[in-house]
């Protein structure tokens, strides 16, 4: 995972818009074994096009796994997270937060990094 980490630092330190990125499928429950494939998440205020377009802007080939990602805007994850659908919750469960803009500007901040819906929810 912390080369995931890194991957996501240097991605936050070259692109102004990426906000924060995170695991989140059996990486972010912790029950990821052989063969498991990572599951991103990318909150990038500057995403737009549809979402292959999108991937296009990001070097995933560079992450040590198999990749399948999500690029979202943080308005797009917010309007997810709160449709309430089976899979926001799940990725209100299980997506582990990696890297944030708010935490890397901010040094001092030694929180657990919180997704806006687990700020509403507790």
């Amino acid at each position: 995972m912390r080369q995931v980490t890194t991957w996501a630092e240097q991605q936050g330190s070259q692109t102004p818009s990426l906000e924060r990125v995170a695991v989140f499928g059996s990486y972010g429950r912790g029950t990821a074994g052989v063969g498991s494939d990572l599951d991103l998440l990318l909150i990038d205020a500057g995403a737009s096009g549809p979402q292959h377009r999108r991937l296009l802007n990001w070097p995933l080939a560079l992450l040590p796994l198999s990749c399948d990602a999500l690029v979202l805007t943080p308005e797009e994850h917010d309007a997810l997270m709160a449709a309430g659908s089976r899979f926001a919750m799940e990725l209100g469960r299980d997506a582990r937060w990696l890297w944030s803009r708010r935490a890397a500007e901010h040094p001092a901040f030694s929180g657990p990094l919180r997704s806006p819906m687990q700020d509403r929810c507790g």
